[in-house]
């Protein structure tokens, strides 16, 4: 049984979505396995969210071609002319299932400049410049805003990304839930590392369903 103090509080829980970008699913310059494969759990989280009214924040990455902006780990792959989630491209931009209805392209030049993009009521795109979501972003301050103590977590790739946001979200004191069937490479080890440090995991179905019922 969980603690109550990282029992989730799905009232006051906002979604996290980490880098449902084109260049990412199957197709993309940048596959990543099994993020295309995840795709459904996250696109019915999201239209959960919606439909509770509940915030949902889609962090993404884009690169300059110079590789300027981009990790040293992946620097020398941009300057050699990798593409990967660059400025005014089509796999920079969410993946068309995730998105509210309407047409909906993301703002390259606004998110570079550290603004948040909204993309509906309750539902915004931020650039995150380094693996952690909330490093130099505007993340925690409106989840603080929004008086939102549970953080719901899916997207790609669990060891990079979404891991690093988590260990983040942990170290400020949210509750935390993984979808762990909406995010593409977790592994064993991993999802035992995070229940050790009270991170609870469930289907996304399941998710949904305790939405509902916190409306």
């Amino acid at each position: 049984m969980a603690s109550s103090y990282v029992e989730p509080q799905f009232q006051h829980s906002a979604l996290i979505t980490i880098d449902v970008q084109c260049d990412f699913l199957d197709g993309g310059t940048s596959t990543i396995p099994g993020t295309s494969a995840v795709l459904p759990q996250i696109t019915l989280l999201a239209q959960a969210f919606r439909v509770a009214g509940l915030p949902i924040f889609h962090m993404v990455r884009i690169y300059q071609p110079d590789g300027s902006n981009a990790e040293l780990s992946r620097r020398a792959a941009l300057e050699s002319g990798g593409r990967m989630v660059l400025p005014y491209t089509s796999g920079m931009e969410l993946a068309p299932e995730l998105l509210p209805p309407g047409p909906l392209r993301l703002n390259a030049g606004l998110l570079l400049s550290g603004e948040v993009q909204a993309l509906g009521p309750a539902e915004w795109a931020m650039f995150k410049p380094r693996w952690g979501a909330f490093f130099r972003t505007k993340l925690e301050a409106m989840l603080h805003e929004l008086r939102v103590t549970t953080l719901i977590f899916c997207g790609c790739n669990f060891p990079n990304c979404p891991r690093t946001s988590i260990y983040e979200a942990s170290e400020r004191d949210f509750r935390i839930v993984l979808a762990e069937d909406g995010v593409s490479g977790l592994y064993d080890r991993g999802r035992s590392e995070l229940l050790g440090i009270g991170v609870a995991m469930m289907a996304a179905g399941q998710i949904a369903g305790l939405l509902s019922q916190a409306k």
